[in-house]
């Protein structure tokens, strides 16, 4: 099993998940192309061979949520297949990404076929704990470390001592609930410090390792000097 992937694809057996994937039509997009829409009707899933996307949900007030970041092994749109409902949110390409597409039908099918269902239910069920979870730790956190926060969660666990997290500052300020002036503001005193740098739609975290630091030197509504 490829340790690489995430989502549905780390948790099924090797042949489920290339069963996924050659029952599907190939079909790659680009970076910026939008590949579901919220409001549309479930007809399809896509299933993500490589690549990295974001999902974001606009409120009935207008308000644009980035609702995740995700990578290879996701399997998207399976909520609006799964309950016949319609895409509960907008899936972009923030890189260039080979997917396979699987109609509704077919992909009902290879769920029944392998018993899925359960291990379906336990990922959807992680994601909405985990995204409550985030929640009430940002309500409790200054804006410095729900900023530092964020990007690490945005990096999701990669090594190494760089990191691109391909997001405009707009789309960091509604994944911490931030206004732009106030991500613009923490971002800049990460770059004073040498961690990170940016550039148009992408910040290059330059020290993973420090990140890390201060998010574990932070706790819940603790001060941005103890930061260090």
């Amino acid at each position: 099993m490829d340790q690489t992937l995430r989502g549905l694809g780390s948790l099924l057996p090797g042949e489920a998940w290339r069963t996924l994937l050659s029952d599907g039509v190939e079909r790659r997009y680009e970076a910026g192309e939008v590949m579901l829409h919220q409001g549309d009707p479930g007809t399809h899933v896509l299933v993500l061979a490589s690549g990295k996307i974001k999902v974001m949900r606009v409120e009935p007030n207008g308000t644009e949520l980035l609702l995740a970041v995700r990578g290879p092994g996701e399997v998207i749109g399976e909520i609006a297949v799964l309950d016949g409902s319609d895409r509960s949110a907008t899936v972009t390409a923030l890189s260039a990404c080979v997917t396979h597409i699987l109609p509704a039908d077919r992909f009902s099918r290879i769920v029944d076929r392998f018993g899925l269902h359960d291990v379906l239910m336990r990922l959807l069920l992680r994601r909405y704990r985990e995204g409550e979870d985030i929640r009430v730790e940002l309500a409790g956190l200054p804006a410095f470390d729900r900023v530092v926060r964020i990007l690490l969660r945005l990096a999701g666990g990669a090594h190494g001592s760089q990191l691109a997290v391909d997001l405009s500052q707009d789309e960091l300020a509604s994944a911490t609930g931030l206004s732009r002036s106030s991500v613009a503001a923490e971002l800049a005193e990460l770059r004073r410090r040498g961690h990170i740098a940016t550039s148009r739609r992408q910040i290059m975290i330059r020290d993973l390792r420090r990140l890390t630091e201060l998010a574990g030197g932070h706790t819940l509504g603790g001060s941005r000097r103890s930061a260090g």
